[in-house]
């Protein structure tokens, strides 16, 4: 009776590592997915690389080597319950999202290649720099930059018929982060 307990308990630790093993999250990596150009998704775990790179580093949850995916071969990413929209190469993070999204730029993918075989094209990315943040509506794909200078146009334009917002966004001042308040007040103003 010892040993058949001996043995089930072995049975069960070499079970328990096996599976922990399995779901051990690689050192530099996070859990996440991508969603492709094609609207594919892959699931596994990613290496963020925006910041320096305007790309992230997979490693597939079903094995298989690290491949690089630069923001313009992406639609979207989840890092760790973080989404961002990949738009002209350049990441941005989704701090709110409906009809309008509000946007914060995490990469510079002004000046770099994407190659067509062995030609090098540069793509234009977005305009702002890492940190800036953009309107986003989402059924015309339009990307607003938004800052101190154009703040009262951009949310003229973006929140056509809704006074709450546009009244939210004459209250943010030179903290654009707040215009954030003003985008979900739009987002949610036909279910008031």
């Amino acid at each position: 009776m010892k040993l058949l307990t001996a043995f089930a308990a072995v049975i069960l630790t070499l079970t328990f590592l096996s599976a922990k093993s399995q779901i051990t999250v690689p050192k530099g990596f996070s859990k996440g997915s991508i969603t492709l150009a094609d609207n594919s998704v892959v699931n596994g775990f990613l290496k963020n690389e925006i910041r320096n790179n305007a790309a992230l580093v997979l490693i597939p949850a079903n094995g298989g080597k690290k491949i690089t995916y630069e923001g313009a071969k992406l639609k979207s990413a989840i890092i760790d319950q973080t989404e961002y929209l990949c738009i002209n190469g350049d990441f941005f993070k989704l701090i709110c999202a409906g009809e309008l999204s509000f946007l914060q730029k995490e990469s510079d993918a002004s000046s770099k290649p994407v190659y067509n075989g062995s030609e090098a094209i540069f793509i234009n990315g977005t305009a702002g720099k890492p940190g800036d943040f953009y309107i986003f509506n989402n059924a015309q794909q339009q990307l607003q930059w938004v800052n101190t200078k154009n703040i009262a146009t951009v949310s003229s334009q973006s929140f056509i018929d809704c006074d709450a917002a546009i009244s939210k966004a004459r209250q943010t001042g030179n903290d654009i982060a707040l215009l954030k308040d003003a985008v979900v007040i739009y987002n949610n103003r036909n279910n008031q």
